[in-house]
């Protein structure tokens, strides 16, 4: 049986083309380990970039709860802190930013700040961070989110933190990819259904095909386990 954890990372993996400059930020296990696969399988040349400022870390001994641990400096072959990470992406040096928020609309408009009005809100939410910089400035922002459901992928966001370049949107049930300023469905994981993302969605969902995410390969599943032993792909699923 598939894992979303696995399905994810691996749907992950295969955005990040050879030679591309890759950053991913803090709590970001997924897109840690999918950087790690790529650089493995088939991108031995991307530039792997993070919150620590290791530069293409070498087997990291992966800990856990982080995916902004020293071992991503120890074994980096050079420095490159975060304040230069945002100053490449404003230059258009960054090819791909990994990043997550809680809220999401049709529009690829993205919600990190507040559930409800926002001098009023339900929910008082951590905020953009990096978002802000990185969505609109680095050539793809890839967002993954754990969740999909009516309310993290609504008709409205409640606020929005960013917009800008969102490529790819993958969740546990599909991937979404933008198409002329709309999400439109990119493919449907294998254990799931288009109805069930219709069902989990608030917006229509528009495609030009559907589409089956190919399933993560033995290949693929054996590096996983490789770079991942203690299973931190799964910790937001645990």
């Amino acid at each position: 049986m598939i894992r979303p954890c696995d399905m994810m990372t691996v749907a992950m993996a295969r955005l990040i083309h050879d030679g591309d400059t890759v950053f991913h930020g803090v709590s970001s296990h997924m897109p840690m380990i999918a950087t790690l696969l790529a650089k493995r399988l088939h991108a031995p040349n991307a530039v792997h970039l993070n919150i620590p400022g290791g530069v293409d870390p070498v087997k990291p001994a992966l800990r856990e709860f982080t995916s902004a641990g020293g071992e991503l400096w120890e074994t980096a072959c050079a420095g490159f802190p975060l304040m230069e990470v945002f100053d490449l992406s404003m230059r258009g040096g960054l090819d791909v930013a990994f990043l997550s928020g809680v809220q999401f609309d049709d529009r690829g408009n993205v919600n990190a700040s507040v559930i409800g009005p926002y001098d009023k809100p339900k929910v008082r939410l951590p905020g953009g961070a990096g978002s802000a910089v990185l969505i609109p400035t680095a050539k793809r922002a890839v967002i993954w989110r754990t969740k999909h459901d009516r309310r993290t992928f609504a008709r409205e966001v409640d606020f929005v933190t960013a917009q800008g370049n969102v490529s790819e949107i993958v969740t546990p049930l599909c991937v979404l990819t933008m198409y002329q300023g709309q999400l439109i469905l990119k493919s449907v994981h294998p254990y799931t259904t288009i109805d069930e993302v219709a069902e989990n969605t608030a917006f229509p969902i528009r495609y030009f095909s559907i589409e089956t995410t190919p399933p993560p390969t033995a290949e693929e599943m054996r590096a996983l386990c490789a770079i991942d032993p203690l299973d931190l792909r799964n910790i937001e699923f645990r």
